[in-house]
């Protein structure tokens, strides 16, 4: 009787016949071996569809196919878009070949896809069996490619020769998903007599082999699924992140730069061998949130005015009301001038000492308004603290004689003045508070969406990076304890980017050495992790990245001893 592990399945009317002649003990006995192999197609197929990678995926259904048919070699191809069926991994025990999968040897690029249409006449290749099979939807079933009329194994025999080996009997099944497309080809060659060793055809195992090709197909098509998925939805991310970036000039590509910057120091946080990182390691489901928290990170920036991320100077809203001022300029040089003429016109010819000393006041009024024009072109810059005194000159010149439309006013508005008067920087409180907010509203987007379970902790993350350890971040004031690794590198991947672009409204990009010191007293002041930082440091991720992003003129020697 034939090996009933094989037969399953596939019993003919006689062989039924004769099980039924036999002892109960034999019928039993078969009942037991086809409950196992049910079972085993049960536990593949939960297998399948647990598993994440593709490779392995391939490479476990290619695997359990063998061991089912007692296959010395098989190989699975996929349909690509252009209508070939690409090798993804082939295998063949005897040879000791193994290509795709899990292995480190990639397809030989020898090895070429396999058209299914002639490319000169767009008719069907049926010469070839896992074409045929692919374009047909048909299992081939060969007993001995060498004596097969209707397919063309020329290949075939250019490899036995090349590697002294002898094909013979080939299984070639079409991989059939739920919807009965057809997505590739599993193919196997030369079935053994698991007693003899001898080659034999697949006529026993053929059920067996199709079960669990559509189950693979499924499990693939549903990776696949998934996969297309995934890719629409970063893609809809990165979609909002360049938003966020175009819609100011000023931060174009920050909202990209910070997850490199972030993924770049995660890597080399779980490759660390040292301090209490050593045994931080990330599941794939965790490398892969912290990939979609990062780009998410400023997106409620959506919601903040582009005139305030825009205010490149203090007087900035719309446009830069500090031209308003210097027509105001203009036109007190005006006044005075008109007021120098008519003093001139009345004078007597004769008082020379009295036009002298006329010319040289007007002189001096006009050298007074050039250097407080001067002035407060500087202040509304931003880019040095306001001491006292240069506030108070602000509020004097404010009370400049002013004439609009035949009624007096201040020379400087009330907003103006406030405006000019901000301590460091270019914003007033409010609008730094509607900057700072953005993290805010960042978090209360992001906890409207309905992760999947392994994405859940994308608001905490993407809302943290503006935390510090020590409590005094925002917008919740957390403190170390209360944040976790993953928010900690994205902290110190913002800060990092923020101090070196080149493209903020009030300042330069920062030189390297003077963005890592600073970041170094962030790190002294707890701030940001010390460890996470020394890893930073000591990796040199600042300086992978600044190869990358930084001008030339920014990149200068960094005292790492100094700043660790």
């Amino acid at each position: 009787m034939k090996n009933k592990k094989e037969s399953a399945f596939s019993l003919t009317q006689q062989e039924i016949t004769e099980l039924l002649k036999t002892t109960p003990s034999g019928i039993k006995k078969y009942i037991d071996e086809l409950e196992g192999q049910i079972k085993n197609l049960s536990e593949i197929g939960v297998a399948l569809s647990k598993e994440k990678d593709m490779g392995k995926l391939l490479e476990t259904i290619l695997l359990e196919a063998k061991r089912i048919s007692s296959a010395d070699g098989g190989t699975i191809y996929m349909i690509t878009d252009d209508n070939r069926l690409k090798f993804e991994i082939m295998m063949t025990d005897s040879l000791g070949i193994h290509y795709g999968g899990t292995s480190a040897e990639p397809i030989p690029d020898t090895i070429y896809p396999v058209k299914l249409y002639n490319p000169e006449t767009n008719k069907p290749n049926h010469k070839n069996v896992s074409a045929y099979a692919a374009l047909t939807g048909n299992t081939v079933n060969i007993k001995d490619a060498y004596k097969e009329k209707g397919f063309d194994f020329s290949g075939t025999k250019g490899w036995d020769k090349k590697y002294e080996y002898r094909s013979k009997s080939f299984l070639t099944v079409p991989m059939k998903n739920h919807e009965d497309n057809i997505i590739g080809v599993l193919q196997l060659l030369n079935s053994k007599n698991p007693k003899t060793g001898e080659i034999v055809s697949f006529s026993t195992s053929i059920k067996m082999i199709e079960s669990l090709s559509s189950q693979a197909a499924i499990a693939i098509t549903n990776k696949n699924l998934i996969r297309e998925l995934e890719v629409l939805f970063e893609s809809f991310i990165k979609l909002i992140a360049t938003a966020i970036d175009k819609k100011s000039a000023y931060t174009g590509g920050h909202c990209s730069r910070v997850p490199e910057i972030t993924m770049m120091l995660a890597n080399a946080v779980e490759k660390s061998t040292y301090g209490k990182y050593k045994d931080f390691k990330m599941t794939p489901d965790e490398r892969y949130e912290l990939h979609i928290a990062a780009w998410l990170h400023d997106c409620g920036k959506v919601a903040t005015p582009t005139y305030i991320v825009d205010k490149g100077t203090k007087l900035e809203t719309i446009y830069d009301r500090v031209d308003v001022i210097k027509k105001k300029f203009e036109i007190l040089r005006r006044d005075k001038e008109i007021e120098f003429l008519k003093k001139k016109y009345k004078l007597k010819k004769n008082d020379k000492i009295i036009l002298v000393k006329l010319k040289d006041e007007y002189q001096r009024q006009m050298n007074q308004l050039d250097e407080d024009e001067t002035f407060l072109e500087r202040c509304n810059i931003g880019g040095e603290f306001m001491r006292e005194e240069f506030q108070e000159r602000v509020i004097q010149i404010a009370k400049y004689p002013f004439k609009e439309k035949g009624k007096k006013k201040p020379f400087l508005s009330k907003n103006e003045v406030r405006n000019l008067n901000i301590p460091k920087g270019t914003l007033l409180p409010e609008e730094r508070e509607i900057i700072n907010d953005h993290i805010s509203i960042t978090i209360n987007m992001l906890e409207q969406l309905p992760y999947p379970d392994r994405l859940k902790d994308v608001p905490e993350l993407a809302g943290g990076h503006h935390e510090k350890l020590d409590g005094t971040g925002y917008p919740q004031g957390l403190t170390e304890n209360q944040m976790s690794p993953q928010a900690k590198i994205m902290a110190i991947a913002d800060i990092y980017e923020a101090l070196t672009a080149a493209d903020r409204p009030y300042k330069e990009g920062k030189k390297l050495s003077e963005a890592m010191r600073i970041m170094g007293f962030m790190k002294k002041d707890h701030h940001i992790d010390k460890d996470l930082f020394k890893i930073f440091v000591k990796e040199g991720i600042y300086k992978k990245y600044a190869k990358k992003y930084l001008k030339p003129n920014q990149i200068d020697k960094v005292d790492e001893t100094a700043i660790l």
